[in-house]
């Protein structure tokens, strides 16, 4: 089922529904904070500092929108390695993401033994995923299940790309969230495509959400550009997670305004046409003239938001590279066969 806000609530798209404008504000500050300091991942890459950088450029609105239907705290999160703006909005700092792109001691994700981009946090109950793309999947089954056993009620979030659909895990994770009628949120970030193969490449069907009736859980598909729309498809999956009723699959369309990573280039298989239209889809751009067009946000207001996420990037680069590197003495912790 695709769906629009419109469908969903009347007059949201024109209001924020529910949200009040300092939440819209805060919600925007999010998407901007993942935009830059993702920009500052791909300069320090190029200059040689960073030896990895995985993109969520173009992905924020659907990874924001769907982290605030979440309660921080209390949901579990499992997101994959273009989830900067989820991790952000559950509550890891910009010093604590770049401690992991450097490979720092202090890397809250994995004490600078993950590549970057693997994201964890056991306060903020952030469980990592795995370079095997799709693996989280069924351990957000795994995580769900644990949660129904102990009697507790949050819920799990999980997300991936679309290439990731056509892995065992997706298929496993997703049977066993269905039968059990677990608490689990599937959320595919459809970009279409799975590093250079494009979605018409890895499934028949138009449309990953199609696949949730086979599953016997609702499919939704969502314009993932679309923050209000995501987030209120999620907060009702939230609400049908909660009571009981069982898991949800959500496809957020968006789009990848970079490379697949920092080792890619788009350019031999994306035409100019394709890469220049694409970023008249930037969901912080759209964002950003929504709340200019309700007055919740001056050119002024945003210029100055602009500066000082500047500065606290500026101030996470330093401290973070500036932090101790493992000892190696460590090398062989969480080693379990040498």
């Amino acid at each position: 089922m695709t769906v629009s806000i419109a469908d969903l609530v009347p007059g949201a798209s024109e209001s924020g529904g529910d949200l009040s404008a300092a939440t819209l504000r805060e919600m925007f500050r999010f998407m901007l904070l993942a935009r830059v300091l993702d920009e500052r991942m791909w300069l320090l890459n190029r200059a040689g500092k960073a030896p990895f950088v995985i993109s969520c450029q173009g992905h924020e609105a659907a990874q924001v929108g769907a982290a605030f239907a979440l309660t921080r705290g209390k949901d579990f999160t499992l997101p994959y390695y273009r989830g900067l703006a989820t991790v952000l909005v559950m509550g890891m700092t910009p010093t604590e993401v770049m401690l992991g792109l450097f490979a720092r001691a202090t890397d809250p994700s994995s004490g600078g033994r993950q590549m970057p981009a693997h994201y964890s946090h056991r306060r903020l109950k952030i469980i990592t995923q795995s370079s095997p793309v799709g693996t989280q999947i069924a351990h957000a089954a795994g995580v769900g299940l644990a949660e129904r056993i102990k009697g507790g009620d949050a819920v799990v979030w999980t997300s991936f790309g679309e290439g990731t659909t056509s892995q065992g895990d997706f298929h496993e994770g997703i049977n066993l969230a269905a039968v059990q009628q677990l608490p689990v949120i599937f959320q595919c970030e459809n970009n279409e495509y799975a590093i250079s193969v494009p979605q018409k490449q890895q499934m028949a069907v138009t449309s990953v959400a199609d696949r949730g009736p086979a599953y016997g859980i609702p499919g939704i598909s969502v314009d993932g550009t679309d923050l209000l729309s995501v987030y209120e498809v999620t907060r009702r999956a939230v609400e049908r997670a909660r009571r009981g009723d069982g898991s949800t699959l959500i496809e957020a369309r968006v789009v990848r305004l970079t490379a697949h990573s920092s080792d890619d280039n788009d350019r031999t298989y994306r035409s100019q046409r394709e890469l220049k239209s694409m970023r008249l889809s930037d969901p912080l751009a759209r964002f950003a003239a929504y709340l200019h067009d309700q007055d919740m946000l001056s050119e002024a207001e945003e210029r100055d938001l602009r500066a000082e996420i500047g500065a606290e990037v500026d101030a996470a680069t330093e401290a973070a590279e500036q932090a101790p590197m493992p000892d190696p003495e460590t090398l062989h912790n969480y080693v379990y066969a040498l």
